[in-house]
């Protein structure tokens, strides 16, 4: 099965509270924090809502 790798790339201070929720909830606490994730669709969705804080890429 593929896998993401989750980058935080930017802060979630200023923004919503659902996409600091998100961000803490992938494993993200601090710019530059990467999580490996499967790809899974709940995956997909979290990472869409925070697409401008996070870089992603797929790993094997």
């Amino acid at each position: 099965m593929a896998r993401l790798k989750v980058v935080q790339t930017r802060s979630g201070i200023g923004g919503k509270q659902n996409q600091r929720d998100t961000l803490r909830s992938l494993g993200l606490k601090r710019i530059g924090d990467v999580v490996v994730k499967e790809d899974r669709p709940e995956i997909r969705g979290m990472v869409k809502t925070v697409t401008h804080l996070v870089a992603v890429e797929e790993v094997e």
